[in-house]
């Protein structure tokens, strides 16, 4: 159930024109926001668009509640907040996300984003979102 709402959550309209990919290996999902011109916020920089790099942040947290229990439906954001730490070069964006708690109805997730080292985030997310577990 949770790989089909995972793969209606990539081929969802807003998802597809960023083009995110998933990678799972095990137990953890890594996404990948592959580099497009149509992702520049400033081309004089240039870096990525700050929106563009918090949705894909948004949508990695979705699908990594998605992979860890079993949802009836898509989880919804009931609040977000991201920090942007540097700009986000011309490339492609990585992220992975962790939960720090899952309840049947509420899960707290943290996500970050990295190019080239994990340890130099470009940004990260914290939020809260609405689930409708299974069990």
């Amino acid at each position: 159930m949770s790989d089909d709402l995972i793969e209606t959550l990539l081929a969802a309209p807003y998802v597809a024109k960023f083009g995110v990919r998933i990678e799972r290996k095990g137990d953890e999902l890594t996404g990948i926001l592959p580099y497009a011109e149509h992702l520049v916020g400033n081309p004089l920089v240039p870096a990525l668009h700050g929106g563009a790099v918090g949705a894909f942040l948004e949508i990695i947290a979705s699908a990594t509640l998605l992979a860890s229990q079993p949802l009836l439906k898509l989880p919804k954001p009931i609040d977000v907040a991201v920090d942007y730490l540097r700009p986000a070069r011309p490339e492609d964006v990585y992220a992975r996300a962790f939960i720090g708690r899952a309840g049947s109805r509420v899960a707290n997730v943290r996500a970050e984003a990295w190019q080239g080292r994990r340890d130099a985030q470009v940004a990260t997310l914290h939020g809260h979102f609405l689930i409708k577990s299974a069990k």
